[in-house]
């Protein structure tokens, strides 16, 4: 037994039982329902199991919903970013980005975003008044002094980003690998009137093309030599158009389009590390803690003095995720980020994000309101999305892109489902399953088993509790050992359910904290 804890291990403390809550979805005063565990630290191998068997984070808290009680059921989603090709609608949101930054054009109409989620609190909103009592338990004290400092130095200018923050500019023409397979059949079919080009038939050109290049076919009839003012004889017409690619656009062409050399605005993306708080992110914590205030008072109609800096480094700031730089792992390390986009020098949206071995998982983002009209929300997960396909360059195991929780009975909680392909997780079996194979369950169901198989099983369940590992009066014991020391029958049952919610793995890695 040791009687010390290990720099890379996990330690968690686990409270036992489920109550009934306000949820934050629905509304309903005592219809969510949850398992918590306080995360004192994580590794991101454990995280990545965790969020695997339907655990998320919110700071320090860990949570998991009790699937077959809660009044929204709330399922695991991811979307192979591999694969993903933007929708039309996605399209819109990227090409109006591109608008509004060469020229300054701020599109009309309604902003095509996706419905916000709830805030940070309200997911957890019965685990609330349990978070404020554990603030003692965790970091929050730096980063609040840290804040407080800044507040008071608001003419100090920002230092410049660590050697491992990324910063990704818009003028950037960098083309990432789109993941799709090398070997790709097309088959063009006639569509029926009104559902788009015929691809058998040639491209249609648009009428200044072709007046461009009758003009230069008659003056290349009167003067042979090529001689002319203003062009150059070219064995082919100069304004033929471009031929077209059978391949559409990928996510990385639309998003890193060339823009002018006079381009009206200037939009840079900065992935900081927030915990530990990189210098960076030190030096620009005030200001995002101030577009985080704005965000919570325009768009969620919270009171001026609701937003505090105690709420946003508790929620936004503190992590329980250890920083880990392995060398086969991406050039900005694993754990918690914040990835900032900077508009002309100042911060209008960031997205709290976790960098784990096999995803990049969301956590939350927000954004300055004044810029709603730019489908923030929209335009960071497609950020996000190229980011992770990014990062699987360096580091192949790492192709997901982790949205949170999909939640099919809340109709403005469905839009998750429209980045494709995705995938969700079976709440019994723990397995993968696309997303079209569920639709119709739930539309029949809240709660559903998505594995088809009535034989299978969660295989990563608890199945030799005596090798869960407890850290008890600075010790570290199996489980087999405390048992024998504890006379409390409810001890057993608590510890078995926590054995059952994070799986054999987990439990044997990961230190039970026990009073």
């Amino acid at each position: 037994m040791a009687s010390w804890v290990a720099l890379s291990t996990s330690v968690v403390e686990y409270f036992e039982g489920e109550d009934f809550y306000r949820c934050g979805y629905c509304k309903n005063e005592s219809g969510s329902r949850s398992n918590g565990m306080w995360a004192h630290s994580l590794t991101v191998r454990d995280y990545q199991d965790l969020i695997d068997r339907g655990w998320r984070r919110s700071g320090k808290y860990v949570y998991k919903p009790v699937m077959n009680q809660t009044c929204c059921p709330q399922y695991t989603i991811r979307c192979r970013s591999l694969q993903f090709q933007p929708s039309k609608s996605h399209k819109k949101v990227l090409k109006k980005m591109l608008k509004f930054l060469a020229k300054g054009e701020i599109s009309k109409g309604n902003c095509e975003d996706e419905p916000m989620e709830p805030t940070m609190e309200d997911a957890v909103a019965g685990d609330v008044a349990l978070i404020n009592k554990l603030d003692l338990q965790c970091d929050l004290k730096t980063l609040q002094e840290s804040l407080e400092s800044e507040e008071k130095k608001k003419g100090r200018s920002a230092k410049k980003a660590e050697s491992n923050d990324l910063i990704q500019s818009q003028h950037t023409e960098e083309k990432l690998g789109t993941g799709e397979p090398s070997h790709s059949v097309e088959v063009h079919t006639v569509p029926k009137p009104g559902k788009g080009a015929d691809l058998s038939k040639p491209p249609c050109r648009k009428a200044k093309e072709i007046r461009k290049e009758r003009k230069r076919l008659k003056l290349m009839q009167q003067n042979p030599a090529g001689k002319l003012e203003g062009f150059q004889a070219h064995p082919e017409p100069l304004f033929l158009p471009k031929p077209k690619s059978n391949q559409p656009k990928s996510l990385e062409d639309l998003i890193f389009e060339s823009l002018p050399e006079n381009a009206s605005h200037k939009l840079e993306v900065r992935v900081v590390r927030s915990s530990p708080p990189s210098s960076q992110f030190k030096a620009t914590m005030l200001e995002s803690y101030q577009v985080y205030k704005r965000y919570q008072m325009v768009i969620h109609k919270h009171p001026p003095d609701k937003p505090t800096i105690s709420q946003f480094t508790r929620f936004l700031c503190s992590s329980p995720l250890k920083a880990e730089n392995p060398p086969n792992g991406p050039d900005c390390g694993y754990g918690s980020f914040h990835q900032q986009y900077w508009l002309d020098g100042k911060i209008i949206a960031v997205g709290v994000i976790d960098i784990l071995p096999h995803c990049v998982s969301s956590v939350y983002l927000y954004y300055d309101p004044d810029y709603s009209f730019l489908s923030l929300g929209v335009y960071s997960a497609l950020r996000e999305i190229a980011f992770t396909r990014q990062l699987h360059e360096k580091t192949p195991q790492l192709s997901y892109y982790y949205m949170g929780f999909y939640i099919h009975s809340c109709p403005k909680m469905k839009y998750k489902g429209h980045y494709r392909p995705s995938d969700l997780l079976c709440p019994e079996t723990y397995v993968w399953v696309p997303i079209e194979q569920c639709l119709s369950s739930l539309e029949n169901s809240k709660y559903c088993r998505f594995n088809q198989d009535p034989e299978a099983v969660d295989e990563g369940r608890s199945k030799e509790p005596d090798r869960l590992q407890v850290y008890h009066k600075k010790t570290t014991m199996p489980y087999g050992v405390y048992r024998k020391q504890q006379k409390d029958p409810s001890e057993e049952a608590a510890v078995m359910q926590y054995a059952s919610l994070v799986g054999q793995a987990c439990s044997e890695r990961m230190l039970l904290f026990r009073s």
